[in-house]
């Protein structure tokens, strides 16, 4: 499969629909949803810009573990209801969060990140995981990549079987 690229001069809404629209294409037909979750988080990680982590933390047990991302290492674990993650799987929402700094209880995972995003993923009701986008530029993410980021979500999730992660 020849690597998707992304125009990103376009504006955000069209840069998100080609990212929904490539993931659709790049998943179809794969049967394992760690390998489906790994392209996800690179075809993100080439389509956005300032960023410098992006992936995914999956619900097992009753808590986050980290899952495929592109990026520096990361925490492994973060209990529902602490951080950014933590938090955005707990209430299933997704947060915006401007200044990490000024969010209570932000878990530093890489010191460089100013600003985040945090999307749950949600399948038949049930809590499955959260995509987790950081940036170095504080205010980095605002209302179009929280739209853009969740139509994204909602073309992954049919496309992984979410039992298989066990």
């Amino acid at each position: 499969m020849d690597a998707v690229a992304f125009d990103r001069s376009k504006p955000k809404p069209e840069l998100y629909g080609d990212a929904a629209l490539a993931v659709t294409g790049l998943l179809d037909g794969e049967p394992d949803p760690i390998a489906n979750l790994a392209n996800a988080s690179a075809l993100l990680a080439a389509a956005l810009d300032r960023i410098n982590w992006c992936g995914f933390y999956l619900f097992k047990d009753g808590e986050l573990v980290l899952g495929p991302f592109q990026g520096k290492t990361a925490c492994v674990r973060i209990a529902l209801g602490k951080g950014v993650c933590g938090t955005a799987a707990a209430r299933r929402e997704t947060l915006v969060v401007p200044d990490v700094d000024a969010f209570p209880g932000h878990i530093a995972c890489d010191a460089a990140s100013r600003s985040e995003i945090v999307v749950p993923i949600v399948d038949g009701g049930e809590l499955r995981g959260v995509l987790d986008v950081d940036s170095p530029a504080p205010g980095r993410f605002d209302e179009e990549d929280r739209r853009g980021l969740e139509a994204f979500v909602s073309e992954l999730v049919p496309r992984i079987d979410w039992r298989r992660l066990g």
